[in-house]
């Protein structure tokens, strides 16, 4: 199983040295590496993340502040020079805690630790169906995929309408996406994003979802013909 993975450092020389190792890791597929905290907050929403080596002492915001704003968390390897964060970073649910500087055979054992987590949470969701965890009124919850009707843009947050409820997440349309797997959505127009396996007919200005219409905009019909065609 191979990991996509970031490297977030203020400390350029850092940075090299953790690059190095994690491409010499057949388990590890470097995708970016950020120097700020700001930088990788809108990296992340550009780029599906498995993992990141996330440093702690950083200017403006830290690692543990950058978690804190960040609406879907992947696996987290913090990498720092100190072992006083050591308790607060397991409060984070980090997957292990690297001390600078780190020793190879180190660096193994957590890549490897991170690569078991996640085939852990392959299986469960191939047990359980696949879904997603959002956060909505504070709470994290889970959603099945199969559930999910339609996305809805409401400004700095989305609507997330399922079969039986809808929830508004904190959340770009465009982070959003991402979080969701490919080939199964389709942004049909600027404010929706619709399930295709729950699309029942369609014209040239709007989709129907059971009894709702949603807007098509015109550039995306042939996208939805062709996304239609291939599942």
């Amino acid at each position: 199983m191979i990991l996509n993975c970031v490297v977030v450092d203020d400390s350029a020389i850092q940075r090299l040295s953790i690059v190095k190792l994690i491409e010499s890791n057949n388990n590890l597929n470097l995708i970016a590496e950020y120097s700020s905290a700001l930088e990788t907050k809108n990296g992340l929403n550009n780029h599906k993340v498995d993992l990141i080596f996330l440093d702690i002492e950083m200017p403006v915001l830290n690692g543990f502040e950058l978690l804190d704003v960040l609406n879907n968390k992947p696996q987290i390897i913090f990498v720092t020079g100190k072992t006083e964060y050591a308790f607060k970073a397991f409060n984070y649910d980090a997957t292990d805690y690297l001390q600078k500087p780190i020793i190879r055979e180190r660096f193994t054992q957590a890549v490897d630790k991170a690569v078991d987590h996640q085939k852990l949470k392959q299986d469960y969701n191939q047990e359980e169906g696949e879904h997603i965890f959002v956060k909505s009124n504070l709470k994290k919850r889970k959603v099945y995929i199969r559930d999910i009707k339609w996305i809805e843009a409401l400004g700095d947050y989305v609507k997330l309408v399922t079969e039986d409820s809808s929830l508004v997440v904190l959340s770009t349309m465009k982070a959003f996406e991402h979080e969701l797997p490919e080939g199964k959505f389709l942004r049909i127009h600027k404010s929706y994003i619709v399930n295709l396996d729950k699309v029942d007919r369609f014209n040239s200005k709007n989709v129907e979802v059971g009894a709702y219409e949603i807007p098509l905009s015109r550039n995306k019909k042939t996208l939805l013909v062709d996304a239609l065609n291939s599942i």
